[in-house]
């Protein structure tokens, strides 16, 4: 049993053992390891060449990163805190989501970008964020995220060996959390990057989540079953590509569909979720698909976090609606 924090460092520890090419740069990532210690030690086993300790500068981050993928390394960018990687989001929207595709396909950039993101550990401004549908909705980007230490794993591995860019989302509320990782299991049987996993099996209605909110879908799946009521928990995993086909066959069994995540519920991913289900399930759905998000404010003081996150009685409570109808 191990943290999804020492699983992810497994991983990283991993891909630099397996390909001379990779290289890992960030604010404090060598000799301090982290903020959150995903990096420990790596710098002191693999030298200062291979672990880069940046200046405070994501945009220069993100641009020398850019530089080393044209040049054939692996670059693995950390961004310290979820609310830090504005300043570099015009060079992952205009440069590292477009390259490959203005250079018609000549040009790869074999880049994953980490950013650690959500709340729930009570952080100070800027440091509890939930800027995926930012990236999502930028094409020439994959984007990720892992929900337990298993996937945290094998799933950073796997992303740095990919040749597109990949946005690699980190539930920081869940570094803690242990989970059984077998660390001696090859990659090439791993389970796909972007395929959606059935975290719970059910029948009565499917809940759909990614990343921090994986657990709390779960925990509402336990209750309700005390209820009768049995939940199908998706844990998405890939926010672009989206394995739909995946949620759609849980969906016509179900016949009812939550989709919850942390950030804002206005042009969310869920609002694009809901929208494909009602497309391509109309005919099987006994109830509109209904959201569980965060509210549509800035995210709050970290004293009154709790209220603004989605938590158990809130799924719950759309479950019931669903059932309602």
């Amino acid at each position: 049993m191990i943290t999804l924090g020492k699983a992810l460092n497994h991983g990283l520890r991993r891909a630099l053992e397996d390909d001379p090419k990779v290289v890992i740069m960030g604010e404090d990532v060598g000799k301090l390891g982290g903020v959150f210690r995903i990096t420990d030690a790596l710098q002191k086993d693999f030298g200062e060449d291979r672990v880069i300790d940046t200046p405070l500068a994501e945009a220069g981050i993100i641009g020398t990163a850019v530089g080393l993928a044209i040049r054939g390394y692996r670059p693995v960018c950390e961004i310290q805190f979820d609310g830090f990687v504005f300043p570099a989001y015009n060079q992952i929207v205009a440069q590292v989501a477009k390259m490959h595709y203005r250079s018609k396909g000549k040009v790869r950039l074999p880049l994953v970008i980490r950013i650690p993101f959500g709340g729930g550990i009570g952080a100070v401004e800027h440091h509890s964020e939930s800027p995926e549908a930012y990236f999502a909705h930028t094409p020439g980007l994959k984007v990720v995220t892992c929900a337990n230490p298993a996937d945290a794993y094998t799933m950073i591995q796997q992303a740095i060996a990919t040749d597109d860019p990949v946005i690699f989302f980190e539930p920081k509320r869940r570094y803690w959390e242990k989970g059984e990782v077998d660390l001696d299991a090859p990659l090439t049987g791993a389970f796909p990057l972007h395929s959606a996993r059935v975290a719970r099996p059910g029948s009565d209605a499917t809940v759909l989540a990614y990343g921090p909110m994986v657990r709390v879908a779960l925990d509402a799946a336990t209750a309700a079953a005390e209820d009768g009521r049995e939940l199908e928990v998706i844990d998405l995993r890939s926010l672009s590509p989206i394995d739909y086909p995946a949620i759609f066959e849980s969906v016509r069994r179900t016949g009812r569909a939550v989709v919850v995540h942390e950030a804002p519920g206005n042009v969310g991913l869920g609002a694009e979720i809901a929208a494909r289900i009602t497309e391509e399930c109309f005919y099987s759905l006994e109830a509109p698909v209904l959201r569980v998000t965060g509210y549509d404010t800035p995210y709050p003081a970290a004293r009154i976090e709790e209220e603004y996150l989605p938590d158990l009685d809130r799924v719950l409570d759309a479950v019931d609606r669903s059932f309602g109808w």
